[in-house]
């Protein structure tokens, strides 16, 4: 009899030649904020991923560690900016395209690794909703935001929904899960979700070979016709499979362009900010970090290895990949 031992992977992707004050800054402690200075575009170059436990298993985490070999939380010590230009954040890549498997930051969890959604005690996978597979974008979050469920936003009259700002990602390769990539905002899509705001980014890679086409919306439309079509119609139906009624959306399902994306980007980096410095209720959210040094969550590289360590290996035997089923709506 084959004994599967638990696993523990480790995805290397520094890109060779890095400069060394970076190695230096993944060492040093962040104001609340700050960017990642003028580092090269291949944000992936300074992050490594672990892999702990089974995939497609409820004990399956991502942990993220810097160019120096220390664990991190990819929430809160990624900075949101990539450099000084407004327009270029960091984006975590939670879920690649074509994928179902409902990958996400575990907000609740110290160092909050990346795992599969649970409920009802099993795990989550999206549907295929003809004609798509999958998430049709490469779907992650913006490090360093939060949309506070005490909050109501003033454009759309419904709080935060207590998570990370989420990105679709419209570049043409498909990314990996754990990848830190420089990413264009665009525009923003409001979607209400049981009366809470789920800002809903779309971005595009800088290193995207057609990233020099696209500055703003419009651009999506220009580019990429229907592909915006899409993307509203996988968030209105995505949940009808488990019997749930079609999502809603402020401002009729509109788009909003790059200006208002980056204000709203803005507002939840602020609740980041309240939430970090203890300044506002962050209910169950976990806020360890290692690099933000004027948090009160602030803890120490040894500190964070040892949270870990702690982590168990154990396996679970409904640890297979669900079986793939379409759907066809007929709308």
């Amino acid at each position: 009899m084959r004994v599967r031992l638990p696993l523990l992977r480790t995805s290397w992707a520094w890109r060779l030649g890095a400069p060394a004050a970076a190695a230096a800054a993944a060492t040093a402690c962040l104001p609340r904020g700050a960017s990642a200075g003028s580092w090269p575009r291949r944000a992936m170059a300074f992050y490594r991923t672990e892999e702990r436990g089974q995939p497609h298993s409820p004990g399956y985490r991502l942990f993220f560690k810097n160019v120096a070999g220390h664990y991190i939380s990819p929430f809160h010590d990624i900075p949101l900016k990539a450099d000084s230009e407004e327009n270029l954040f960091n984006m975590v890549v939670e879920v690649p395209r074509w994928t179902n498997a409902k990958m996400e930051i575990a907000t609740e969890e110290p160092l909050n690794p990346i795992k599969q959604d649970v409920k009802d005690g099993k795990l989550r996978y999206v549907a295929n909703i003809f004609p798509h597979k999958g998430y049709i974008w490469n779907y992650g979050a913006l490090p360093q935001t939060w949309e506070d469920p005490h909050r109501k936003d003033k454009s759309t009259d419904c709080c935060g929904d207590n998570d990370p700002i989420d990105v679709c990602e419209i570049g043409s390769k498909v990314l990996s899960r754990g990848d830190v990539v420089h990413v264009k905002i665009l525009g923003i899509l409001a979607l209400i979700d049981q009366g809470e705001t789920d800002w809903k980014l779309i971005a595009i890679n800088v290193n995207d070979p057609e990233a020099s086409k696209f500055h703003d919306i419009e651009d999506v439309k220009k580019y990429k016709p229907g592909y915006l079509e899409a993307t509203l119609n996988w968030f209105r139906f995505y949940k009808i499979p488990e019997g749930k009624p079609e999502n809603q959306f402020a401002f009729n399902g509109e788009f909003k362009n790059k200006a208002f994306a980056l204000e709203v980007i803005k507002s939840t980096h602020e609740c980041w900010k309240a939430l970090l410095m203890e300044k506002c209720a962050g209910g169950a959210i976990n806020c360890t970090n290692v690099q933000v040094c004027d948090s009160p969550f602030h803890c120490s590289q040894e500190e964070a290895r040892s949270l870990v360590e702690s982590v168990s290996f154990s396996l679970n035997k409904e640890s297979n990949e669900e079986d793939q089923v379409w759907h066809f709506l007929g709308k």
